[in-house]
């Protein structure tokens, strides 16, 4: 079947699709590369990917070129699942004939409900979800198909489960499919280089961290790596087909895992000599981090979360405070850059444990932060805390944009509050001489930074008195 794997625009500059882990319109202008979509875009004949948020492909240019195809692969979300719904609804009223598969976390733990919303969706595909469109794709009946679920006979049918992928090897080449159908160039992470390139070199996380979305959705905690020839092969391809690409980023769950295989790896990058980012946790030690700066690695991201241990206990970290110290002298000894995930919002979260990270987040000192609002994502573990002890308010996590609003609350620690907090946090870090002295040294050595960290500052400005106006209307509202 001639198929469509579609990023949907389920709102404008909305990143939280297929590639984000926050499923978010981010405070900066941001995009991520839809790379779930990319490995059945790659198996599948004549098919297409078509990324409506980075491309700037609005819902009604969606619906029209849907119509070229006879099966559309939609990767939806909890916060744009609703916008969702309503193109797909267009797109088969204009092609009543046309397939409609939904995939990703939200409808993988809530496929009966996500198919009672809509007669538009034909099935769900569960988990990780490579074959199990492609099957489809390729003429197997649905019956068949490990991994759907779908309605018959007014009844919801799930079939098997589908075991997840052993041989990533075997899976095609995310990048070939990105210079097919994508201009790498409009994608862009205010902490990466830009223009960046990104894809996998492993699935899957044995962290067990209670709000991390993708282990306890899609690609599971086991972890599966590609061997390090398959990856310096699409490495070397990468290079040659974007060659104005800076940097490459392996958006794995965690890339250093395993300190042999990541020791293998960063031998075989070596003759390569090309720069490279990626996710790590604070267990990576001072060897690994080493061979991986010699290797060319240049940046990190690292969810550090929170600066209270006992909250870090509470979401199964499995790390502490003190093994971020200590990861952090070791980063800037052997000279690697540190991009910090912190969050407001976590269970045990008061508005001392959010004093206590603010001061962390000043000493660990990484070179840029995100401070995002937690949100307990459908079937994760802190979605079932937060539901089982009343904290869960309803409210939409996301305001008519896709820009984070919180959906907890705890005795003590309202709304408002939390919003006020992720402002105050950015201010109290980058506000510091310090800071603002490191920025102007990359604004004046470079005139594209210059351009681009102005830009950045425009958005989060914007998203900012979006915020203010927020927390004023709770605060009259109350």
């Amino acid at each position: 079947m001639k198929t469509l794997l579609l990023n949907p625009p389920s709102f404008e500059k909305f990143d939280g699709g297929a590639g984000a882990r926050y499923q978010a319109t981010r405070e900066v202008r941001s995009f991520w590369y839809p790379v779930w979509l990319a490995y059945p875009a790659g198996l599948i004949k004549d098919s297409r990917l078509l990324d409506g948020p980075a491309q700037g492909v609005t819902p009604e240019e969606t619906v029209k070129i849907s119509s070229d195809y006879e099966f559309v692969v939609l990767f939806t979300s909890t916060a744009g699942f609703k916008s969702d719904i309503r193109l797909a609804e267009a797109m088969k009223a204009n092609k009543p004939g046309l397939k409609i598969a939904f995939v990703g976390p939200h409808v993988t733990v809530q496929p009966e409900e996500s198919l009672r919303a809509s007669q538009a969706i034909d099935f769900v595909a569960r988990r990780e979800f490579d074959y199990t469109v492609a099957e489809f794709a390729w003429g197997q009946k649905l019956e068949s198909i490990a991994g759907a679920s779908y309605v018959k006979d007014g009844q919801i049918v799930h079939n098997p489960d589908r075991p997840q992928i052993e041989d990533l090897d075997a899976l095609p080449f995310a990048t070939e499919v990105y210079a097919r159908d994508l201009d790498y160039k409009k994608y862009n992470i205010p902490y990466l280089l830009h223009p960046y390139v990104s894809f996998y070199a492993s699935r899957g996380c044995p962290a067990l961290c209670t709000f991390c979305l993708w282990p306890q959705t899609m690609s599971g905690h086991p972890w599966r790596t590609r061997s390090a020839a398959n990856v310096v092969a699409e490495v070397k391809g990468a290079l040659k087909l974007f060659p104005e690409a800076k940097e490459i980023f392996f958006d794995d769950d965690t890339f250093p895992w395993a300190k042999a295989h990541v020791l293998e790896v960063c031998e075989a990058f070596k003759p390569l000599k090309f720069t490279w980012s990626c996710n790590s946790r604070v267990h990576t030690d001072y060897e690994t981090l080493k061979a991986m700066k010699e290797a060319g690695c240049r940046l990190m991201v690292v969810g550090f979360e929170s600066g209270d241990d006992g909250i870090l206990k509470n979401i199964k970290k499995g790390a502490t405070t003190a093994d971020a110290i200590e990861f952090m002298e070791n980063v800037k000894k052997v000279g690697l850059t540190v991009h910090g995930d912190f969050q407001i919002g976590l269970p045990g979260e008061t508005p001392e444990t959010i004093e206590k990270t603010i001061q962390f987040a000043m000493q660990l000192d990484p070179q840029t932060i995100q401070v995002s609002m937690s949100h307990p994502y459908p079937g994760t573990e802190f979605d079932s805390y937060v539901k089982k002890y009343g904290y869960l308010t309803n409210d939409d996590m996301a305001d008519e944009l896709g820009h984070q609003l919180p959906n907890i609350q705890y005795p003590g620690l309202d709304r408002r509050y939390m919003v006020e907090m992720v402002e105050r946090f950015y201010d109290r870090f980058y506000f510091r001489p310090k800071v603002i002295w490191r920025f102007l040294r990359r604004m004046a050595a470079d005139s594209y930074e210059r351009a681009r960290l102005l830009e950045e500052a425009r958005d989060y400005f914007a998203t900012r008195a979006k915020r203010h106006r927020f927390a004023r209307a709770e605060e009259v509202s109350a």
